[in-house]
C-alpha cells in the first residue's frame, strides 16, 4: 500500500525585514480557506495546484507563477496524480511597498495581482533562483539581489493598482470597527451580538457585511487571526499549549486542526523548523 509523502518546511529569512519562505510537496493535504497578512506569491516545481480566489477555481501546473493577494480568502488542494510540489514567500504590503518605492514606481494605490495564475516562463525561473537562495545561499547580497529583482519585475508585468473603492464612509466604518477589534484582540471570547452593538447594526446585517467586504465570516476571520498568532508565539518560544490557549483555543488539538488546514503543518512541526 502506498503512503502519502508530504513535506513543508518554513524556513524565515532576513531579507525586506523578515519573511518566510515555504517549500513544500503535498499529496494528500487540503487547505481550507484562509488568508494570509501577506501576498502568496509562490512558483510550481512538480504537478498541479487547484486552489480558489475571487470565488472561482483555478489551476495552476508545473512552471506557472501563484499570485495570492494578501487578506485574500483562498484555499488548495492537488490537481494532478502524486499531488504537487512548490516554493511560496508571503511578503507583506509594506515590504513589497518598499521595493516599488525605491524602484520610483507609482505608489497611489494597493499593489494587486489580478490574475490568479501566470504562465511566465522566465519569471518563474527568477523566482525560483531567488527563492532557492534565500533557502541554501549564504551570500547576503547575492540573496538580495535575486530576491528585490525577481520581485520588481513580478510587480511590474503582473501588478496593478487597485483605488480605495467609492462608497459610503459610515457604513466601511461600522465593519472596521469589527475587524480591527478582532486584530487588536483576536484571542477575546466575544459574541456575535457584542460585536454588532460595537459596529451600531445588526448581528445578520454584520455577517452580511463582513463577508463581503473580507471574504470570511466574522467567526472564520477571527480563527485565521488567531492561527497568525499562534505562529508568532511559537516563534517566539512558547510551548504549544501555552501559545494555543494564548491564541484563543480551547486546547491543543483545537490549534492542531486549524493550524494544520492553513499552513499546512502541525504546530509541532512548525515549531522545529524554527529551531534550525
Amino acid at each position: 500500500m502506498k503512503t502519502s509523502r508530504e513535506i513543508a518546511n518554513y524556513h524565515r529569512v532576513d531579507e525586506l525585514g523578515g519573511l518566510e519562505v515555504l517549500s513544500a510537496r503535498y499529496e494528500q493535504q487540503t487547505f481550507s480557506r484562509h488568508t494570509h497578512a501577506g501576498y502568496t506569491l509562490g512558483v510550481i516545481d512538480q504537478g498541479a495546484q487547484r486552489f480558489l480566489r475571487n470565488g472561482a477555481n483555478h489551476i495552476a501546473p508545473q512552471d506557472s507563477i501563484i499570485l495570492v493577494n494578501h487578506d485574500e480568502v483562498h484555499d488548495g488542494h492537488s490537481a494532478s496524480e502524486g499531488g504537487w510540489s512548490y516554493k511560496a514567500i508571503y511578503p507583506l504590503p509594506e515590504q513589497l511597498q518598499l521595493i516599488r518605492s525605491e524602484a520610483g514606481l507609482s505608489d497611489t494605490g494597493s499593489l494587486y495581482f489580478r490574475e490568479p495564475v501566470v504562465h511566465d516562463p522566465e519569471l518563474a525561473g527568477l523566482l525560483r533562483q531567488a527563492l532557492h537562495s534565500l533557502q541554501h545561499s549564504a551570500n547576503r547580497l547575492e540573496r538580495e539581489t535575486l530576491l528585490y529583482g525577481a520581485l520588481l519585475k513580478l510587480m511590474q508585468r503582473h501588478g496593478k493598482e487597485r483605488r480605495a473603492l467609492e462608497e459610503p464612509a459610515a457604513a466601511r466604518n461600522r465593519i472596521e470597527l469589527v475587524r480591527n477589534f478582532l486584530h487588536d484582540q483576536p484571542a477575546a471570547d466575544i459574541s456575535l451580538q457584542e460585536l454588532a452593538n460595537l459596529a451600531g447594526i445588526n448581528s445578520c446585517h454584520l455577517v452580511r457585511q463582513f463577508q463581503r467586504y473580507y471574504g470570511l465570516p466574522p467567526h472564520a476571520y477571527q480563527i485565521q487571526l488567531r492561527v497568525r498568532l499562534a505562529q508568532r508565539l511559537i516563534r517566539s518560544g512558547h510551548r504549544l499549549m501555552d501559545a494555543a490557549l494564548d491564541a484563543g483555543f480551547t486546547d491543543q488539538s483545537h490549534l492542531n486542526r486549524h493550524f494544520k488546514k492553513t499552513l499546512g503543518v502541525t504546530p509541532g512541526q512548525y515549531a522545529r523548523q524554527q529551531s534550525h
